[in-house]
This record gives C-alpha cells, structure tokens and sequence, in this order.
C-alpha cells in the first residue's frame, strides 16, 4: 500500500512563491510507485487548504483566483486517531473527498509557516510531518535566537545589535548606537524572513537609514551586523534528525552583488525561460574551490548547528568567510531550504528522489518514537473536592 503524503505549500508569507516553486519540484520527484502524493495549497490569506491535481504544475499559479475555483476546498480532520483531508463544503450530490493521510511534507518558506507556526498544528493534530519540529522551526527564522544558542554550541557567529520596531521611534538612537558599536559598513535584516527579503548593506548614515526603513517594512525586528568586505560565502547542507547527520557537498554561490538577491536566487536562472527552477538554478561552484580543510571544518561544523537547534529533515546552513583574516562564521540556517538543497547531495550520489524518501522515512521513525513517549495520565482532578480546585495541597 502506498504512504500517502499530504505536501503542504503557499500561506501567508513573503515566500509564497518560493514555496510553489520548491514544492512543485518535490512532488515531481518523488516515487509515484511509494507514495500517493495529494498537493494542499494554502491560500496567501492564510488558513485555507485547496487541493487539486492541477497544482503538480507550477504553470497553474499564473491564475490563482481560476485555479482555485476548479479547486477542493478542505480542512483536516481528526476522527477515530488518524487524519483526514475532508471536503471542506457541504455537496448535496456525489461522493463527499475523504482522504486518510499519512504524513505532511510541508514545504513552505517565511513567517507564518516555516517559523513553527504549521508545524504547530499539523503536531496539534497528531500528524506525522517532515522537517524540524515546533522549537527548531521557530530558531531556524529566527535569526537572533539562533545566534544565541550557536554560540552557546560553540560555534561562531558574528555580534549584533538587535532593534525592535519600538527603538526606532527614535531613530537617531539607533543609528547612532549603530556608529558607536560597529560602524560602516553593515548588514541589515529582518529577524524573521529568508530569501534575502528586507536584506541590505549600508556605508553611511542615509543609507543606514534606508536599509532600517527597508527591514521593519517586513518585520518589528531587525538586526544589525558588521559587513565582512571581503566576503566569501560558503554553503553546506545537512541531512539527518537527533540521532544522525549528514553534511553534503558544499556550495560557493557566484552572485554580481554584495548580497545574493531575491532575484538572484529565484528569477534571473528562469528569464527567457519561463519556468523557474528556484535555487537550483542560482549560479554556483559545486564543490566550492576551498582547501579540504576548509570544507571539513564546515561540514562538520555544519552537523553540529544541526544538532544544536534540535533540526530534522534536510536544512541548508550558509557561511561566511572573511578573506582578510580566514576566520569563518556561521551566518543563518535554512530549516526548509529552496530546493530542498536537493543539489547539494547529488555530488555525493544521493539524488533527489532519494533524499525525499530518507526524508520521510525520518519523520516517519520520528512519528513511531514519540509513540512511546507518555503524553498523560489517568488522573481527573476536577472531580477532586465536588469540583471546586483550590491550588492547596
């Protein structure tokens, strides 16, 4: 019998797009002889489902609003200890759609999905799900809880100031403390996006200020780094759960600009084309041209940050050298990377169908390891005392 895998895209991120993308290119890997892969779109408004077999084609979002009503609108449903996807409307005529699912594969990118936010609720629901868990979903887009406990690991990042949307009610503070404490240049980001969305450099005061405006359009907190002028970035994926990792090839990306783009990553590899292959078809050395010390020092040094943030599933952690002095600094991890980072296995023989397949089968074990874990126990304390409950012992 076939596992059937409920893949999980869209929602109301910045990343929409990405997401279908990313997704798209998933489930047209994936074994059709294993699994019964059933696609569930999730609107931009965020918190409704739709299904269709349309939507295995990324050519179907050029008309989301047509594509939709051709759509099934559902909702999941837990009933008799399994989850259903279920019809979401009431049909006067016909069979009502009852799906069983096995598992959801979400593969979505940004704030309100990759941050926790669904894998909260598909755990709420009981439902085996590929990738990170709650805690190290929300670390993962959390660029500055991240640096936390990296360093705690041991691992290098580089200092920060950290903002809130609050402090630059008085923006000449900000700024100014930014002067005082790094100085120009530097990188500013919103704590919680990917894709380099809200991402800029600044080399003085306006553009600072600019770059300030640019990040809390997309988020009540930002964060400040020293730019690294002569910057190498470094790439490196890895594959695993609690137990075990993987580290794959790595990847130097070759962008024009200081800072690799939204556009970069995920139009420029699909102009003339009409078709985007997402991050697979950035620009990039595989393997990356450094010294195989280097890259044992990132591989490894890229399974323990995996390990650190309680990671599952398949997550890309992006470096930064600094060529003026060689030192190598973690720079974010990537809990659902574009592409599942399928590209960077395949230099080591894993090719994307088989990464999927671990992927799940990880979640899968996950799945049956929690089973034995106690969640409650018999014990009704309402009944205690004709229902009145007093705190007292």
């Amino acid at each position: 019998m076939k596992i059937r895998v409920a893949v999980l895209f869209g929602g109301r991120s910045v990343e929409h797009e990405v997401s279908v993308i990313s997704a798209v290119q998933a489930m047209d890997s994936m074994n059709p002889d294993k699994y019964d892969i059933v696609p569930v779109y999730m609107t931009k408004s965020g918190g409704e489902f739709y299904t269709s077999l349309e939507m295995r084609a990324t050519s179907a979002f050029k008309d989301i609003p047509g594509l939709l009503k051709k759509a099934v609108h559902v909702n999941f449903l837990k009933e008799d200890g399994r989850v259903y996807l279920v019809e979401a409307a009431p049909r006067a005529f016909g069979k009502k759609l009852k799906l069983a699912v096995d598992v959801a594969f979400p593969i979505v990118h940004g704030t309100n999905v990759e941050d926790g936010t669904l894998a909260g609720y598909l755990r709420l629901l009981g439902l085996p799900l590929v990738g990170c868990d709650v805690l190290s979903s929300a670390l993962g887009m959390d660029k500055y809880a991240s640096k936390i406990i990296l360093r705690e690991a041991g691992i290098p990042v580089l200092d920060c100031l950290y903002f809130f949307r609050r402090d630059y009610l008085d923006p000449d503070g900000v700024i100014e403390k930014t002067e005082k404490e790094i100085g120009y240049p530097v990188i500013v980001k919103p704590v919680n996006l990917g894709s380099s969305v809200g991402i800029s450099k600044a080399t003085d005061r306006e553009k600072l200020a600019s770059a300030l405006e640019l990040a809390f359009t997309f988020s009540d907190r930002v964060i400040i780094e020293r730019a690294i002028t002569s910057l190498r970035e470094i790439n490196c994926a890895v594959i695993g759960d609690g137990n075990t990792s993987e580290a794959s090839e790595c990847e130097e990306p070759l962008n024009a600009g200081d800072i690799l783009s939204y556009e970069d990553k995920y139009i420029d590899g699909s102009k003339g084309g009409g078709k985007s292959s997402g991050m697979a078809s950035l620009k990039r050395q595989i393997p990356a041209a450094i010294p195989s010390e280097v890259r044992d020092e990132i591989r490894a040094t890229a399974c323990r940050a995996f390990t650190a943030l309680g990671c599952s599933g398949v997550s890309r952690i992006d470096f930064m050298i600094d060529g003026e002095n060689g030192k190598l600094y973690l720079n974010e991890i990537n809990t659902i990377p574009g592409s599942l980072a399928f590209y960077l296995f395949e230099p080591l023989g894993i090719k994307y169908r088989e990464l999927l397949d671990r992927m799940i089968s990880i979640a899968l074990k996950r799945a049956r390891d929690e089973e034995e874990i106690t969640y409650s126990f018999d014990s009704n304390i309402l009944s205690l005392g004709g229902g009145k409950f007093t705190g007292k012992k």
